[in-house]
């Protein structure tokens, strides 16, 4: 088997055309949402096999590259960047229904739901979280922190992430201005209401903190890998971003908010 990098170490391996990852608590709440992807001939995420005897689940493997930061290459491009918009909207608009189902009501997520439940939130829409095929992205991969939730809260994390508003030299890409250009790029190609552009640095800040508290949470009831983040300082980051977008809000608005 060949083990794919990601953030869970040793725990995720790649056979052929098919990927074995440690199941969850939440994961059948995750198959039943890949399987009914499926049905709306959304066909950008991973097909479900099942899970094996040894508690794997069996996801299919979707065939591309996959980046991570810093943002170099085919993925810092304008096309990864209004494709991966774009495509961020397939899957919201294809989870509509699904989520407005009552049978769906009381499945088990890794993060909390938020009202008003519009979609499924992918929740961690970044750059190592989609498969490119050239400077196009072509798949989403890691639904595990998908959850009911308004679309702009997914969308300001995404752009955090694709922007990004990042303040970290490792990670950052691109001064002020280029990172708010590239925000309004990726806004336009989802098709983001201009109501949902005016409220993004909020919600973004917003979105950010609560990251921070779901780390810090995790940490306190034994979580290794978030103990670990947190030792790390990973958490500051995510603040000190929050503080540099605040910091600079009317700038950002004013871009993505422009004609």
């Amino acid at each position: 088997m060949e083990e794919l990098q990601g953030g869970r170490e040793g725990q995720i391996y790649r056979l052929k055309d098919i990927v074995y990852r440690p199941t969850q608590e939440w994961t059948p709440a995750v198959h039943k949402l890949l399987r009914y992807l499926k049905t709306q001939a959304f066909h950008a995420a991973p097909t479900v096999f099942g899970v094996n005897q040894e508690g794997y689940e069996m996801l299919s493997y979707i065939k591309g590259e996959v980046y991570n930061y810093p943002l170099v290459g085919p993925v810092a491009t304008q096309q990864a960047l209004s494709s991966a918009g774009y495509l961020l909207r397939q899957y919201h608009d294809a989870t509509v229904s699904w989520v407005q189902s009552p049978q769906n009501a009381d499945l088990c997520w890794m993060l909390p739901s938020r009202e008003p439940q519009e979609v499924i939130c992918h929740g961690d829409y970044a750059p190592y979280n989609v498969v490119l095929d050239g400077e196009s992205v072509i798949g989403i991969i890691d639904f595990d922190t998908a959850h009911p939730a308004p679309r702009v809260w997914d969308v300001a994390y995404a752009v955090y992430c694709w922007a990004p508003f990042k303040t970290h030299p490792h990670d950052a890409l691109g001064d002020l201005v280029e990172q708010s250009v590239r925000a309004k790029l990726f806004c336009d190609a989802y098709g983001l209401a201009k109501e949902d552009r005016l409220q993004l640095i909020d919600t973004m800040i917003e979105r950010l903190n609560a990251l921070v508290s779901f780390m810090v949470s995790e940490a306190e009831k034994g979580n290794i890998s978030f103990a670990q983040n947190i030792c790390d300082g990973h958490h500051l980051a995510y603040l000190e971003d929050a503080r540099y977008i605040e910091r600079n809000r009317d700038e950002i608005t004013s871009i993505i908010c422009s004609l």
